[in-house]
């Protein structure tokens, strides 16, 4: 596994891949973590991955974080 890039941008910590012929986008936040598969052949430049760190992607990438610490909150507290 190859390290392409490793960021923080904002609170979220950015980690770009590449291994068997496939870019991994690993989106961590605290305990959380969201991982994303993308495919070799259909990035033409590795500076092509930056869109994935901004925009309504990345913005829908941190709303999930949101409703994922909600719910990780919650359930902690009926233990």
């Amino acid at each position: 596994m190859r390290v392409v890039k490793e960021l923080i941008q904002g609170e979220v910590r950015v980690s770009i891949f590449s291994w068997n012929n496939k870019y991994i986008i690993k989106y961590e936040l605290g305990p959380m973590e969201q991982t994303f598969k993308l495919n070799e052949l259909d990035v033409i430049e590795e500076s092509e991955l930056d869109a994935f760190l901004e925009g309504e992607f990345f913005q829908k990438v941190k709303q999930r974080f949101d409703e994922m610490g909600n719910s990780f909150r919650a359930q902690v507290e009926n233990l």
